[in-house]
């Protein structure tokens, strides 16, 4: 059976800048303290005007230019967010009709940052399925939008973007394997808790400021670094595959402290074999590992034939691994 690969890839991300001197103005917290901490220096923040499905877009176009397609080739698009631009209709369908990619199927996955993997593995599906030939695969965050900027244990982690990635069938690599899990008894560790039909929005969830993003960050931390080196393990050893038989790492991008610690129990050099990008961009939540996919591909650092393992945890929690050979 042929494989799914990856013809394709885009990013954006927004002009405004926000560094850590900026937020050293807005909250008690310092330029070393996020550094060591987290290893972010900057992130990016859209403009009042600029939704998901916007980001999205741009991000989109990149990817189908670069795959040499129009939006009238893709048969399926998919949009991993936790910030849409609506509970309804889905941030896929606001794509679907700004790209002009006329009738396709288009839906939303909401897993979080582990979004930008399930949605490959989504697609990987309906293609080998024979049921598409060709996915838009988005991952588009506005964080901005759902971030307490009061509160100095969140705010300094967050950031927006997007990224993308056009999948058909291959004659050569692709998708090897995948891994997808949840458990949803953690789900109160990373969690946005007002909006919905359990907390209606209301005058009480806007003052004690509900709809933004709650984080039991120091719990969560533990968890995700066993998360993310189980995941790894659980699609890489059915394929016969150890540590140096990955030519890439590209985790999402959480913490610095947790992705050293992922390459350590993998037994790799973060240094060689680990993509990162967080000190630019922050957490993206699903964008993360479309927009860091997207740089390796554009610096170089991916080459065909090189096999690349992708890693995410999320809230819900969620986690999905996948490795493809490029």
């Amino acid at each position: 059976m042929k494989r799914t690969g990856i013809i394709g890839t885009g990013k954006y991300l927004p002009e405004n800048v926000l560094t850590n001197a900026a937020l050293e103005k807005m909250v008690d917290t310092s330029d070393e303290w996020i550094i060591t901490r987290t290893g972010i220096k900057e992130r990016r923040i859209a403009a009042d005007n600029e939704a998901t499905s916007d980001m999205a877009v741009k991000a989109s176009k990149q990817a189908l230019s670069n795959a040499g397609l129009k939006p009238s080739d893709i048969d399926v698009i998919i949009v991993a967010t936790i910030t849409p631009d609506m509970f309804f209709p889905s941030t896929a369908c606001q794509v679907q009709y700004k790209l002009g990619a006329p009738n396709v199927a288009a839906f939303d996955v909401s897993v979080a940052c582990s979004g930008y993997v399930y949605g490959l593995a989504i697609a990987d599906q309906f293609i080998r399925g024979g049921l598409y030939k060709r996915a838009l695969v988005i991952a588009s965050e506005k964080l901005s939008s759902v971030t307490d900027w009061e509160d100095r244990s969140t705010c300094v982690l967050f950031g927006d973007g997007a990224g993308a990635a056009v999948l058909e069938q291959v004659d050569e690599g692709g998708i090897l394997g995948v891994h997808l899990g949840s458990d949803g008894s953690k789900g109160d560790l990373l969690q946005l808790p007002a909006g919905g039909s359990r907390m209606p929005a209301s005058i009480k969830t806007v003052e004690n400021k509900l709809h933004t993003i709650k984080m039991e960050g120091n719990v969560l931390f533990k968890h995700a670094v066993k998360i993310m080196a189980d995941a790894a393990l659980a699609v890489t050893e059915p394929l016969g595959m150890k540590g140096d038989d990955i030519d890439l790492i590209i985790p999402h991008q959480a913490n610095i402290r947790i992705l050293n610690a992922l390459a350590k129990k993998m037994g790799v050099d973060p240094e060689k074999k680990v993509y990162l990008n967080i000190e630019k961009y922050g957490n993206m939540s699903a964008a993360s590992s479309a927009v860091a996919l997207t740089e390796a591909v554009e610096e170089g650092r991916i080459k065909k034939g090189d096999r690349i393992l992708m890693d995410a945890f999320g809230g819900g929690l969620t986690w999905g691994a996948l490795v493809i050979e490029w």
